[in-house]
């Protein structure tokens, strides 16, 4: 091989930095822009995250909120029923009275009334009057089982 001089060694060598340095600054933007597509990327999901909490944050705080009115609004129904109940009991007190008015100032309708509760008390009577007779009945027989029972003593000599 042919000697080099020294000014073509050193020429050789600034080209061989200057291929090194070229390469090297390539390689390093490549790098640069992966690093950038990749940051953008994460920013763009991180968004998107964000994006998604805040949703997810707006619908929980709606769904507290209406949770909220819907508590207050079964406790206002709840103090509605209980008014409802009592002016209900009122009204019922009231045609109970008129009605009673009624059945004692009309003639007919007081003898419908009064033959409607003797035939209740008769009924209710016969009633009571069975029951009695049926337990007298099951004391008699009941006597009558445990007499026969009893052993007859035998005659004395």
């Amino acid at each position: 091989m042919a000697t080099q001089t020294t000014t073509q060694r050193q020429a050789a060598a600034k080209k061989a930095a200057a291929t090194r340095k070229r390469t090297a600054a390539s390689r390093s933007a490549g790098a640069t822009k992966r690093s950038a597509r990749q940051t953008g990327a994460s920013a763009r999901g991180t968004a998107r995250a964000a994006k998604g909490t805040s949703r997810n944050a707006t619908r929980t705080a709606a769904h507290g909120a209406g949770a909220a009115g819907a508590r207050v609004e079964a406790a206002g129904r709840q103090a509605q029923r209980a008014l409802n109940i009592q002016i209900g009991a009122a009204l019922e007190a009231r045609d109970a009275v008129v009605d009673s008015v009624r059945t004692i100032t009309d003639r007919a309708k007081r003898t419908r009334s009064l033959k409607r509760l003797e035939r209740r008390g008769e009924r209710a009577f016969r009633r009571s009057r069975r029951d009695v007779e049926k337990a007298v009945v099951d004391v008699r027989r009941d006597a009558e089982r445990a007499v026969s029972r009893v052993p007859t003593p035998a005659p004395s000599r």
